[in-house]
């Protein structure tokens, strides 16, 4: 394409008189040098970006009192990385290690690192599905003056204190909003299955109403009237209902979900 386009240009000028040998010849340097100019840019700009994060990489190596770790994927790739930080004390995170996935962008450290969890976190600005993070210094409120060390650790104080009114999960962020109790107890489950050591994790047992925070009186409820207990968790969580604490008309709701459940059945 590009020999193709100098081609053009050198046979237009000379065909409509306007350019002589001589002409066209300094016309094709001239694109070379711009074009090399601009690999030349590029390839600056490419080089700055690797010093800059092998840089953070070593730093973050050297830095024993964060509680943040930055692993490469591959040796060879330099743009996508593992981050892994602890879940902070005194929250339902606590004694996990959480996994993060990085992948650094052309324009780094213009543009945001784009991280997702790896590890599976019950939080509300956290999908609980595909890991996908909602925090503005990963978005729009990003400078380069931040870094990957300080973006996990940003991620980690977003454990500590989570948004809910700006939440990535929204199911999540109801159930924080109206049984925090009820979700820090499903936080530390997903915790100890997802984020422990494994054997650990092998001898705790996890109710899977618990797994998704909703009352266990509920589910037993509705297994009471011979619905399975899948079904009935399952139609719990599409309906979002948790428990019946904060419902203003108990006995509506109950008949709410017996209908879903009844067309549920007659599937």
């Amino acid at each position: 394409m590009f020999m193709s386009y100098l081609y053009y240009r050198a046979f237009n000028a000379m065909y409509n008189g306007k350019l002589g040998r001589r002409s066209a010849h300094n016309e094709t340097n001239t694109f070379c040098s711009m074009r090399i100019g601009a690999l030349s840019a590029h390839n600056f700009s490419t080089m700055s970006r690797v010093k800059r994060i092998a840089k953070e990489l070593e730093e973050c190596r050297q830095d024993t009192q964060s509680g943040v770790n930055l692993e490469l994927v591959n040796e060879s790739d330099l743009t996508h990385l593992t981050g892994y930080f602890q879940g902070p004390p005194g929250t339902p995170y606590e004694k996990g290690v959480f996994k993060v996935d990085i992948v650094i962008p052309n324009e780094y450290p213009f543009k945001p690192p784009v991280m997702k969890f790896i590890t599976k976190i019950y939080h509300p600005n956290i999908s609980s599905v595909t890991g996908a993070i909602c925090l503005d210094t990963l978005k729009d409120a990003w400078t380069p003056i931040l870094t990957l060390k300080s973006s996990l650790i940003s991620l980690q104080s977003l454990l500590q204190s989570p948004e809910p009114n700006d939440p990535q999960d929204a199911e999540v962020a109801k159930h924080y909003i109206t049984n925090k109790k009820g979700f820090e107890e499903t936080a530390a489950y997903w915790t100890k299955l997802y984020a422990s050591d494994e054997k650990s994790v092998g001898k705790t047992e996890i109710s899977d109403a618990a797994l998704y925070g909703i009352d266990e009186d509920i589910v037993s409820q509705f297994e009471n009237m011979g619905f399975e207990r899948s079904t009935s968790i399952a139609v719990l969580r599409r309906m979002g209902v948790k428990s019946f604490d904060g419902v203003n008309n108990r006995s509506e709701m109950e008949n709410k979900i017996l209908e879903e459940l009844l067309k549920e059945t007659n599937q």
